[in-house]
């Protein structure tokens, strides 16, 4: 890193000027709750985050930010469904990609503001990210991922028959599209972010674990699916080398036997003792156990440590006062 680049870092800037965190931010840093969902209730709720990102920065970390899409790529699908009787409706892949853009957009500028503000001279980047994907792996056969609006079941039939629509009926609230979730095999712009984190810049990247693309004799295409962001943050990380992998997320500790009266929060955990905790069921589908098995995926990939906690505790817990460190050993 340059001596420019570096100017403005504070505590603890020298003993850490080599390392390098990748955040992956979770969905409750981009919408806080269903009343606050709006254009500028993102903005503002991606101010907060970019906050606590700078604090990394200040310490002297080099960051590369991802984050999830879920709810803004439904936004896009139902407005592309509300407008199709004028307008062309929009493939599951050309909504990644403007997810992409548009949070892209609310992060850059937010955390170049916040940086500014601080003195620091960090340039912010947001990288249009493409994700390839095995056209045999399991999913495409069994799609099971949820997205988009409910709808009728004269609505569902209408999609399948004119769309293609793999359609399930959903706890009785409706009938969702469902599409593939197959796992990340390559980052097509790795060598882009890998150089640009290089200079010194602050790299949003991978949103929505990237775009999904199938590749065929060179060639790439866009395929309707959604990656999992955390494993797909995992991948890059491991690429990139990150020495920590920081997942931002709605708790600000990993529990144990959640939701019951015998949960417990877990401080540090061992590669084998999460390993055992997933054996045993500890983390359920669709919540923690995704963030648990990326988490491995990183510490057996080279990865030295991973932090999981809450956005506004992300400086404490990189510096292991607060949420859950999963590391090699004790």
């Amino acid at each position: 890193m340059s001596s420019s680049l570096a100017e403005g870092t504070g505590e603890g800037g020298d003993e850490l000027e080599n390392r390098i965190a990748l955040v992956a931010i979770g969905g409750n840093s981009l919408i806080k709750d269903k009343k606050r969902q709006s254009v500028e209730d993102q903005y503002e709720a991606a101010r907060e985050t970019c906050q606590y990102v700078a604090d990394l920065i200040e310490d002297g970390w080099s960051v590369i930010i991802t984050h999830g899409n879920g709810p803004q790529v439904g936004f896009v699908l139902l407005r592309s469904e509300m407008a199709r009787s004028v307008l062309h409706t929009l493939p599951l892949e050309l909504c990644g990609a403007d997810t992409q853009g548009g949070i892209g957009y609310h992060l850059q500028q937010n955390l170049a503001n916040e940086l500014r503000a601080r003195g620091i001279r960090r340039p912010v980047a947001t990288v249009l990210t493409q994700t390839v994907v095995d056209h045999h792996d399991p999913s495409f056969s069994r799609p099971d991922k949820p997205i988009g609006p409910f709808y009728t079941q004269e609505e569902a039939l209408v999609h399948q028959r004119e769309d293609g629509w793999v359609m399930v009926e959903d706890s009785g609230r409706g009938w969702r599209r469902v599409v593939p979730s197959p796992r990340p095999k390559r980052i097509v712009e790795l060598e882009v972010i890998g150089a640009l984190l290089k200079e010194g810049v602050a790299v949003i990247a991978l949103g929505g674990g990237g775009i999904p693309v199938i590749e065929h004799r060179g060639k790439l295409t866009g395929v309707a699916a959604v990656i999992d962001k955390d494993r797909a943050s995992a991948l890059l990380a491991v690429k990139l080398k990150v020495s920590h992998l920081v997942i931002s997320t709605a708790v600000e500790k990993v529990y144990l036997d959640f939701g019951t009266p015998r949960q417990r929060a877990v401080d540090v955990m061992t590669v084998e003792e999460a390993e055992s905790y997933l054996a045993e069921g500890h983390f359920k589908a669709g919540s923690m156990r995704p963030k648990i098995e990326a988490s491995l995926d990183f510490l057996r990939g080279g990865g030295t440590e991973v932090v999981i906690s809450t956005p506004e505790n992300l400086r404490s817990a990189i510096r292991g006062t607060a949420g859950t460190r999963i590391v090699h050993g004790r």
